[in-house]
């Protein structure tokens, strides 16, 4: 019941998300700053710059909020990043793509999660954020719907 609780108690003051793309780290970051977890991630296969358009292999960039989630997920669990947002869906416009989207932040492939952090090795995903499973269970309980999620480059 005691570890529960210091869940909850930790739930409660995880006010962000904080992705380093060039540092390959994810922050828990409370209301205050102070830093609750740290994780190292795997990114889209082409990380570098933000996001333009459905198939390049980016992750996004700007501040964005978890707005779902899918306890059914083929990664384990995942976390949706609410990429696109209006910006992000004018721009692809302007230039007649699709900006794509399914962002999540999520754990490894089914069969796949034996893996480990070893899936840091390189970066493989679509766009998405990639922990361990276990590390995704973590995020999961830890990290509220509406939680801001900043990607910076």
């Amino acid at each position: 019941m005691a570890a529960a609780a210091s869940t909850a108690a930790v739930a409660a003051d995880v006010a962000r998300i904080e992705i380093r793309k060039r540092e390959r780290e994810m922050r828990l970051l409370a209301a205050d700053g102070s830093e609750v977890r740290r994780y190292t991630v795997a990114l889209g296969g082409n990380p570098v710059g933000h996001k333009q358009r459905e198939g390049d292999e980016r992750t996004p960039e700007g501040t964005y909020v978890i707005d779902w989630r899918n306890p059914k997920s083929a990664f384990h669990l995942s976390l949706h990043v609410s990429y696109p947002d209006v910006a992000d869906k004018a721009d692809a416009r302007s230039r007649g793509e699709d900006p794509g989207g399914m962002i999540m932040i999520h754990g490894l492939p089914r069969r796949y999660g034996w893996i480990g952090s070893m899936h840091t090795a390189l970066d493989w995903t679509d766009g998405c954020i990639a922990v361990t499973n276990a590390e995704i269970e973590e995020i999961w309980s830890l990290v509220a719907d509406g939680t801001t999620v900043r990607i910076l480059p």
